[in-house]
């Protein structure tokens, strides 16, 4: 293995593709280094290609990003036979080389014979998802880590349905991928005319601001006094969601150290809403300014978190499960109370996603129906019900992870939607003279308690690699049989699509492609879920308990934790 990593890493040094500036990169490297970045090719995850920036093949660079433009246009070409004229549209992010990375893609695929819509400047991803519905294009490419630190950047790509391919509908583009000469000896295909390279105008985003304010349920709520912090986390919803809430009518005050779309992400110590870190100088505005809520989209402006004042006079954050529920709950109450409640509605999650929202769905007639981790499957099944004529009305669509839709006019996760309805929400409760907690726990009288939770370890480079595999092959092939003292009562493997029982009986999933997941669900009604993630060199493993007011449920979500990692060997 070793050697070949060092023919790789050779080959860049003596390759007149790779830049001066890139080769001085590569000879300061230790053996440590060179290994990480050509240990293997960057892949393919449930978001795209992601990677650390720098030279080499497991790395974000314009030769790892060409290839794979090359790969998306070759493919795109195959789906219609107008797939030229239509065109494909790019979007970024403020990362490092977002901007040369949207621009090498665009001449890439205007060599190639295509159409390009490109923005003036960065735009969050769900507007990209928008604007190739709006200009009908053939694809879109998104150009972006999300939450990722800054040494990172990423490749997102979109069908004509401005949704992310699936696995099925991807799977000719990476044979076309696998097919190709390396990253240093593939050639751009060359059409007798370029296709032209456009700018989309202000109409796109007047048309995305619009669809985002119709959104609102209660947009008539009196907002003035009702201050809101905000925060783009240095990213590129800044803009948009500004515009939103003033044009809604709602006192924003942003977070001006995190409002530059700074790549070194300086005024934040994360941009993930899931890291407590990241909500330090959010907290510190809304302790200064009397908020009662603080709101934060990630950089790419696809995934939201929030804060609130509670009743006890504490910022309080909630978990993308716990505000999902709570927004669900104000979703379908309003609907309910409107007389607008769909008849076959249905909410779209995820295996990983507590079942509290489904039993949220459940109490007013709403079914649910749960994917795969990754916005496209709830993005491809939306667009499935449209093609068949008929079948369940979508009403809401949300990821553990902070991301969900309300409107299917986009068909990614949209942070600005999610942040407008949250707004919403808190006040039309503050109106009533609620805070966040005690509407949650009015709920949980309602449905139950529930407490999930992720755990997630990082693997590094080749031998981190090698030791997450053999912790995943290990739960395919010899499932645990107890977690914490209690009997497992049902695994259910998503890479064998099986489900087998305690008591031998098994059962095929059905509608699901196949994964690297295995999910345990116990006696008790407590799951763990286990999965490697997709961008990242790391396994999640999700847990969820459920039980009454007094249980110490969180306690039980450690014990079941720490009893998986020991018998898997992780520390």
């Amino acid at each position: 293995m070793n050697n070949e990593i060092m023919i790789r890493y050779q080959k860049w040094l003596e390759s007149p593709r790779v830049s001066e500036e890139d080769k001085a990169i590569l000879r300061k490297m230790n053996q440590e280094q060179i290994d990480d970045a050509f240990f293997k090719m960057i892949a393919f995850g449930t978001g795209g290609m992601r990677g650390i920036l720098g030279p080499g093949i497991n790395r974000m660079n314009v030769h790892t990003l060409g290839r794979a433009t090359t790969a998306f246009g070759t493919f795109m070409k195959t789906r219609d036979e107008n797939a030229l004229k239509r065109g494909v549209v790019i979007s970024h992010d403020n990362r490092h080389f977002s901007r040369e990375f949207t621009l090498k893609s665009a001449e890439i695929l205007s060599q190639m014979g295509f159409t390009v819509y490109i923005f003036d400047d960065l735009r969050p991803t769900p507007e990209l998802s928008y604007a190739v519905r709006y200009t009908h294009a053939i694809g879109g490419i998104m150009i972006t880590a999300s939450h990722n630190p800054k040494q990172y950047n990423g490749y997102k790509v979109y069908d004509e349905e401005g949704c992310q391919l699936v696995p099925d509908a991807i799977a000719p583009m990476l044979e076309i991928l696998a097919n190709m000469p390396d990253e240093l000896s593939f050639e751009v295909p060359t059409a007798k005319e370029p296709g032209g390279i456009f700018f989309l105008g202000k109409e796109v985003d007047d048309d995305y601001i619009e669809m985002v304010k119709a959104c609102q349920v209660h947009p008539e709520l009196d907002k003035s006094d009702f201050p809101v912090v905000y925060t783009p986390q240095h990213g590129a919803s800044l803009e948009s969601a500004l515009r939103v809430f003033s044009e809604c009518g709602y006192n924003i005050i942003p977070v001006k150290e995190q409002c530059t779309h700074d790549p070194d992400f300086s005024g934040t110590k994360s941009p993930n809403p899931e890291v407590a870190s990241a909500w330090e100088l959010p907290l510190e505005y809304a302790k200064k300014n009397n908020a009662q809520l603080v709101v934060m989209t990630d950089p790419d402006g696809d995934r939201c978190g929030l804060a609130y004042l509670s009743s006890k006079g504490t910022y309080e954050r909630l978990t993308g499960n716990q505000s999902a529920a709570l927004l669900l709950d104000y979703l379908l109450s309003s609907m309910k109370e409107k007389g607008t409640l769909p008849e076959n509605g249905v909410i779209y999650d995820t295996i990983v996603s507590s079942s509290m929202a489904r039993n949220v769905a459940k109490t007013y007639g709403v079914g649910c129906e749960s994917f795969l981790t990754g916005f496209k499957f709830i993005g491809d099944r939306i667009h499935h019900y449209e093609v068949l004529g008929h079948g369940p009305k979508f009403v809401f669509g949300y990821e553990e992870s902070y991301g969900c839709l309300l409107s299917p006019e986009v068909r990614d996760k949209d942070g600005v939607q999610a942040i407008l309805l949250y707004t919403e929400m808190a006040l039309y409760h503050h109106l009533k003279g609620k805070c966040l907690d005690e509407v949650y726990e009015e709920l949980q009288q309602r449905i139950g308690y529930y407490h999930s939770q992720m755990w997630d370890r990082y693997f590094e480079g080749a031998s981190g690699d090698a030791v997450m595999q053999k912790i995943m092959k290990g739960l395919h092939a010899s499932p645990l049989s107890s977690i914490g003292g209690i009997k497992v009562a049902c695994v259910e493997d998503y890479l064998s699509d099986e489900k087998t029982f305690a008591n031998g009986k098994k059962e095929a999933i059905v509608g699901l492609p196949k994964s690297d997941v295995v999910k345990f669900v116990l006696e008790d009604e407590s799951t763990i879920t286990v999965r490697p993630s997709g961008t990242e060199p790391k396994v999640k493993f999700y847990v969820e308990t459920i039980g009454s007011k007094n249980d110490d449920l969180a306690g039980k979500a450690q014990r079941l934790i720490d009893d998986l990692f020991a018998q898997c060997g992780i520390h």
